[in-house]
């Protein structure tokens, strides 16, 4: 199993070429944490044929030192030889890492997809894919990764670069999946915002996200909120959606 390669040419020579091209434009450095030689050795190529920049790593100890703000997003693989990848991402969000992660899963099964999802990664990949799947989607990653406006309500206030809501000046921190929950409710001009609506914002297009998978992720809110003594809660408008109230 593994990326399928549908270029053709030697992929040294485009890469020189497109980097000539690009000039000074900045170019995006991927993690890619895959332990499997062949394939991170293909991915590599692909990636740079796009014009990204690469870094490895064989093993979740290294991919963890190696996840820092220079690096955009990280691609990762389910099965390292020293951790499960799902429990490689939850570190690194831990750690503070916000940019997009993908898996690389073998098996298109519902269980893995869910899980990735609940491990705080951004999307998955099915084994085997085209290199075209993953340069298509990094692009819409970055773009949906990209932080919104910094909003204030009451004794709340966003801070989209560190991921936080503020209450009082005093940071709270939240997963990327809390924020991008929140944030709708803060920007919301009529208050109400649906249920489709927070879902679609805060899960990649296609993720399967049940009903009580938002409303652990809203209770989970709810208790932030009130453990750093914020006056605001997320109210239910029953039928419609949910606001801050």
């Amino acid at each position: 199993m593994g990326a399928t390669r549908d270029r053709t040419g030697p992929a040294r020579e485009r890469s020189g070429t497109r980097t000539r091209t690009a000039g000074k434009a900045r170019r995006r450095t991927i993690l890619v944490v895959e332990d499997d030689h062949t394939l991170r050795d293909v991915l590599m190529r692909g990636l740079r044929d796009e014009d990204f920049d690469t870094v490895p790593a064989l093993d979740g100890a290294t991919a963890l030192r190696l996840a820092t703000a220079d690096v955009s997003p990280v691609v990762l693989d389910k099965g390292l030889p020293d951790a499960d990848g799902r429990d490689v991402c939850q570190a690194m969000r831990a750690n503070g890492y916000r940019s997009p992660v993908v898996f690389l899963i073998a098996q298109h099964r519902l269980h893995d997809r869910l899980f990735g999802f609940s491990a705080e990664g951004d999307d998955y990949l099915t084994r085997p894919f085209h290199l075209t799947e993953l340069a298509t989607w990094l692009p819409a990653a970055l773009n949906r990764a990209a932080p919104p406006p910094d909003a204030s309500l009451g004794d709340l206030a966003l801070n989209a670069v560190r991921h936080s809501v503020n209450v009082r000046s005093t940071p709270v921190d939240l997963t990327p999946t809390d924020f991008r929950v929140l944030a709708p409710l803060m920007a919301s001009s009529d208050g109400i915002v649906s249920r489709r609506e927070l879902v679609r914002t805060a899960w990649p297009e296609g993720a399967q996200v049940h009903d009580n998978t938002l409303d652990q992720y809203l209770t989970r809110l709810r208790r932030k909120l009130r453990e750093a003594g914020s006056d605001r809660t997320i109210a239910t408008a029953r039928g419609i959606g949910h606001r801050l109230s």
